[in-house]
């Protein structure tokens, strides 16, 4: 029965061909060149720099798009540390990259962007097992995460892990950019109206530095909750200096049920709480909070999921304990959605609850293209990749005028939270 309800929901969906040329190229390829803006975290952030960048400049090609394993991925080597007050302005030659993320020594930028790859490395293994684990139980070929590198001209390299069609999910991106360049007017503007310290000075000229790792996880079967990810780093160097004149931290991560479990809600929320009340135990419920105002829909009068946490312009404090914050975070979102996925990706599901959520995905799209401020910003920015700005959103949804759940149903249960926030730990 349920081979069947897989095998069935799989002929549903339409496949996208792998040759060269095909759909499925071209959304890989230009999944991995959008322009990004530091409060993209309901989307996949996948560029880091959708207004850093001057109009004009998103002519930044992917030097390769053919598929690799992870041994064989060439993207262990990052830009080096930009230099504004070098006669070239930018560094651009690479380096190999070794794991300094945990050396107080090497600056926060090294350590960031050698961070987000290693957690792109571990979310991505246990995916690929989780689809592995599947094939074998259903007795079909597995298929497996598409690794994507490019390098940006004006300066960064990124990688894009894209999944469509598997056994587990309908669609999943885990991607990590690490670009440099000229800051714009506009993000200049932008920094000053959020009273960055710093930035005061308006005829400096300013270099900008972003890294970040995003990801979205819609799986097929409607007992399996959707997931974002997002933590990132910026800085902001005045040519002519050396030290950053700001430096901040962002990011987090939520859970969208069709159908609500507790038990997966509580070891989600378990699971960063624990790793917030570490570092300081005001944290979660200062984050949680403002993940379920940010994550709300105003028109629906619900929320987007059951939340998580959600946080920008981390910044005050000691950066080493911020960065030891992040990285923890972003490194447990294996234990928190893993098991969850262990024990629902194949749970039984009728054609109703393909149905329902179907139309859950549908708030899950009205909340990126109308809310999100990221996703927003990127879609008036001049020479934006549209493809890659949309490619948060799930494979298929659907709207239905004037549809109620049933009274007492499990869909109804969900709108309920959805509409009233729980406190799901302690």
């Amino acid at each position: 029965m349920k081979r069947l309800a897989v095998t069935h929901l799989r002929s549903q969906t339409r496949r996208f061909s792998t040759k060269p040329g095909s759909e499925w190229e071209t959304w890989a390829k230009t999944a991995t060149q959008a322009s990004w803006s530091p409060y993209a975290a309901g989307g996949v952030a996948v560029a880091l720099a959708a207004y850093l960048i001057l109009p004009g400049s998103s002519k930044d090609h992917a030097v390769k798009h053919t598929p690799k394993s992870l041994a064989e991925s060439q993207f262990d080597k990052f830009a080096k540390p930009f230099n504004p007050s070098s006669s070239s302005g930018l560094a651009t030659e690479a380096k190999a990259a070794t794991d300094n993320s945990n050396d107080i020594e090497t600056p926060m930028r090294e350590r960031m962007s050698t961070f987000v790859r290693k957690m792109q490395n571990k979310i991505v293994e246990n995916l690929d097992k989780l689809e592995m684990q599947a094939a074998q139980e259903l007795g079909v070929t597995p298929k497996l995460f598409v690794r994507d590198e490019w390098v940006r001209k004006e300066g960064g390299v990124g990688l894009s892990c894209v999944l469509q069609e598997g056994n587990v999910f309908e669609k999943a991106g885990v991607l990590v950019s690490v670009v440099h360049g000229p800051a714009s007017a506009n993000l200049i503007k932008q920094m000053r109206a959020r009273k960055k310290e710093g930035v005061s000075d308006e005829s400096g000229v300013y270099h900008m530095f972003a890294a970040g790792c995003s990801m979205v996880l819609h799986p097929h079967n409607p007992n399996a909750p959707t997931a974002h990810l997002n933590y990132r780093y910026f800085e902001l160097v005045k040519e002519g200096e050396e030290k950053p004149v700001a430096a901040w931290f962002g990011g987090g991560c939520d859970l969208t049920p069709s159908y609500l479990f507790e038990e997966d809600a509580v070891q989600f929320h378990r699971v960063i709480k624990d790793v917030c009340d570490k570092h300081d135990t005001e944290y979660y419920p200062k984050f949680k909070k403002w993940c379920d105002e940010y994550f709300y829909i105003p028109h629906r009068h619900e929320t987007r999921g059951v939340g998580g946490i959600f946080f920008d312009d981390l910044e005050h404090g000691d950066h080493n304990n911020l960065f030891k914050f992040v990285e923890e975070c972003g490194l447990s979102f294996v234990d928190q959605y893993v098991p969850i996925m262990q024990r629902r990706w194949n749970a039984p599901f009728s054609a109703e609850m393909k149905r329902w959520q179907q139309l859950r995905r549908g708030r899950y799209v009205e909340f990126n293209l109308v809310y999100d401020r990221g996703t927003k910003f990127g879609l008036v920015t001049p020479g934006a990749r549209i493809e890659s700005i949309m490619c948060s959103l799930p494979l298929t949804a659907r709207w239905e005028y004037m549809h109620e759940p049933a009274e007492g149903s499990k869909e109804a249960e969900l709108i309920k939270v959805l509409q009233k926030p729980r406190e799901w730990v302690v």
